[in-house]
């Protein structure tokens, strides 16, 4: 990787708009495409009674964290503690602003989910595992003297410029200041009311981070604390401001899109549907979103839950949709090809794996919102996922979906525990489509998904997974849960593929973790 005053000359030299154009934005992010502007108040943050964990986390030197958990953790403190402590100490130096830093906020959530589907003695690798990467890039970035969340409060704002309106119009005009302070007071009022003002905000664009950064902040409110809101949802405000900086793109359509298709459908005062489909209807839906390119999917959505629809009838199509890209994918072309995310991955950032996480977030976010925003998340959650099939290009719609008939053609056992060895030793050579197909022959025969899912446990626990493998992990346990029987096995072979891409790249600190833990 280059240092960071080459990189910014580079950028000089190429011109922003054809860089963002050419790597996407997470990279174009983390390169330094966007001015954060200024922290929001002056005084320190501080947390309580969890000051002094949170600080610790921050602090510790890497070489002797794995040391300092352990010991925590055989002193009684629980798991969750730990996830809360690393959250409050990520948002605190990052405040949403910073690539690594905000891919591992939206792990501890997951980690911890992971964590509870293992036996006691295993429980603790994953929270340690996404807890070694957080100190690691808080120390990289400078620890407590580069702490980017400040203390804020409302200040005498007006109540009548407390909405999403306002929020949104602060962030257009780059008033970081203006924005905390408004956010501030939304919090101040409920958590509900702050979430429906910033989801307006992020309805702006839809570019993966944008959506999935508040659904993981919002899911981990139980872990954390309702208390804690401000500082985990405020993280999406600056992240938004940072975002207002960039070049135009392609996924800056929403601003207009989504207020003319509101107002086509008289969706803004329109209560939610409670219509249901059948699967026929759920596939053809799917496809339809899938193949149409991102406004006529828009389109498609909005026309759909103007006619009564439930939410989530859109809201399982846009998930099914998402999981074609990774079904489908040929994998990194030698243009993107990068360490640790070799020629034919689909591993990490993968336009497939970003495809089925926006459309997790926008499916998760839709039930908790105001019907408005309900609305509006399943409208833009079918525009993100057919404008991730051409984003990074790949013709998607020749492609078949794996596994191939000749992937399930060499598949001839049909007992449980054979399969179950099949597909880690497939995991284990990187074989995707063998991985795959064995998976779908798994799930064909009527074997219980447990055993399969404990098996890709082990591997997102184990491997690095370039930053994604606990979120998507998730991703994947939610949809399949949520999923009908006829489509939700889908899902797992997904995660098949994507966990046999990632395999040969351990975690760091995770030997270390294991040997101090005896396992």
């Amino acid at each position: 990787m280059l240092e960071k005053r080459t990189r910014r000359g580079f950028l000089c030299d190429v011109g922003k708009g054809m860089v963002v154009a050419a790597i996407g934005s997470e990279l174009a992010l983390d390169m330094g495409l966007a001015d954060g502007g200024e922290a929001g108040g002056g005084e320190p943050l501080a947390f309580g009674d969890l000051e002094a964990l949170v600080s610790q986390l921050q602090e510790t030197s890497i070489s002797k964290l794995n040391s300092l958990l352990v010991g925590k953790i055989r002193g009684g403190t629980d798991l969750k503690t730990l996830i809360a402590a690393g959250a409050l100490a990520n948002a605190r130096t990052f405040g949403g602003e910073d690539y690594v830093g905000f891919h591992t906020m939206m792990a501890l959530g997951p980690a911890y989910h992971m964590s509870r589907e293992l036996p006691a003695a295993l429980a603790p690798l994953p929270v340690m595992k996404v807890l070694y990467r957080n100190t690691r890039r808080i120390q990289e970035q400078g620890g407590r003297s580069n702490e980017v969340l400040n203390a804020v409060s409302p200040g005498n704002l007006p109540s009548d410029s407390l909405n999403g309106d306002a929020l949104r119009q602060a962030v257009r005009d780059k008033d970081v200041n203006r924005a905390e302070q408004i956010f501030a007071g939304l919090v101040k009022r409920s958590d509900e009311e702050a979430l429906n003002a910033l989801l307006e905000e992020v309805q702006e664009k839809t570019e993966v981070h944008r959506v999935v950064l508040p659904y993981r902040a919002w899911d981990m409110l139980d872990l954390i604390g309702h208390d804690r809101a401000h500082t985990l949802l405020r993280q999406s405000v600056r992240y938004c401001m940072k975002a207002e900086s960039w070049p135009a793109m392609v996924w800056d359509q929403p601003r207009n899109v989504l207020p003319a298709l509101m107002e086509k459908y008289k969706l803004m005062d329109r209560k939610l549907g409670t219509k249901l489909a059948d699967d026929a209807m759920i596939d053809k839906l799917s496809q339809a979103i899938f193949k149409q390119t991102a406004q006529p999917s828009a389109e498609t959505a909005a026309s759909i839950l103007a006619d009564g629809y439930a939410p989530d009838v859109v809201g399982e199509a846009i998930s099914l949709a998402a999981n074609q890209i990774i079904l489908r994918d040929h994998g990194r072309t030698p243009r993107d090809e990068v360490a640790g995310k070799p020629l034919g991955s689909v591993h990490g950032d993968s336009i497939g794996v970003h495809a089925c996480d926006s459309a997790n977030a926008w499916r998760n976010l839709a039930p908790v919102a105001n019907p408005r925003n309900t609305f509006a998340c399943l409208i833009l959650g079918s525009f993100q996922v057919a404008l991730d099939r051409v984003m990074r290009g790949g013709d998607f719609l020749e492609w078949e979906p794996m596994p191939l008939k000749q992937h399930l053609a060499g598949i001839s056992a049909q007992d449980g525990p054979t399969l179950l060895a099949a597909a880690e030793e497939a995991i284990r050579g990187n074989l995707q489509a063998h991985a795959a197909a064995i998976v779908e022959r798994y799930g064909q025969l009527g074997h219980p998904a447990p055993p399969m899912f404990d098996l890709m446990l082990k591997y997102a626990v184990s491997e690095d997974g370039a930053l994604h493998a606990e979120k998507y992990y998730r991703t994947v346990s939610e949809e399949f849960a949520r999923t009908r029987p006829t489509f939700r096995w889908r899902q797992l072979v997904a995660l098949a593929r994507v966990t046999a891409s990632e395999h040969g790249r351990p975690a760091d600190g995770m030997a270390e973790a294991r040997e101090m833990l005896k396992v």
